[in-house]
């Protein structure tokens, strides 16, 4: 499990396509290069969470680390694809941890696209469409989490075929994250909060056992 605070900012320095024989993606090899994260404290079979995404430590050396990433994985997330790809980094929770940002699983719920992205004052305000199916898992001072980055919702604007959210990013957030490199369009990883994940199950249990 993760919180949203991330830890690191690291950059794919290598890519290898896994597929097999029969030409199948069986999915990729990444290399990452973190910047400040200690590897000495990382071992093989360790979860990490890039750009929000739980991944297995297969393999590291001195300076970086190695991660497979299945098919399945790539047809649901985006930002893995090209090499100097800057990436968040969480370490997963431990129990002598603190929560600071919201419990996190690492499962990708869906791609989020990046509709505007200004500056007001010293913040930025931050507005993400997501898939009009997933409207009833946000709300008005809800978490989300994008790119592995623990937000708050201050605002759910309901469309006809999209869901908007808007969020006020302070300037931490931006300086330790890689929403610095944010551009108007751009595709993000959405994790939805699990509690509003089994609210909403609970209550479409409810509704149809009325």
């Amino acid at each position: 499990m993760f919180t949203g605070i991330v830890r690191d900012l690291g950059r794919i320095i290598g890519i290898k396509d896994l597929s097999d024989s029969y030409d199948r993606l069986a999915g990729l090899n990444l290399c990452i290069e973190p910047s400040t994260l200690k590897l000495e404290n990382i071992n093989i079979g360790d979860s990490i969470a890039v750009n929000g995404a739980c991944m297995t430590v297969v393999n590291f050396c001195q300076k970086y680390f190695y991660i497979d990433i299945s098919a399945e994985s790539l047809s649901c997330t985006v930002g893995f694809n090209n090499l100097n790809t800057i990436v968040n980094l969480e370490t997963s929770l431990s129990i002598t941890n603190g929560i600071n940002g919201h419990l996190l699983y690492g499962h990708i719920d869906c791609i989020g696209k990046v509709e505007k992205f200004s500056s007001v004052g010293e913040s930025k305000e931050l507005y993400i469409s997501l898939p009009v199916e997933f409207s009833k898992f946000v709300a008005y001072k809800g978490s989300i989490a994008v790119n592995g980055v623990s937000l708050t919702i201050n605002q759910v604007i309901d469309n006809i075929n999209t869901c908007v959210i808007r969020i006020n990013v302070i300037p931490h957030s931006i300086k330790e994250t890689n929403i610095q490199f944010f551009r108007d369009g751009d595709l993000v990883n959405i994790e939805i909060d699990t509690i509003a994940r089994y609210v909403a199950r609970m209550m479409e249990y409810y509704t149809v056992k009325r």
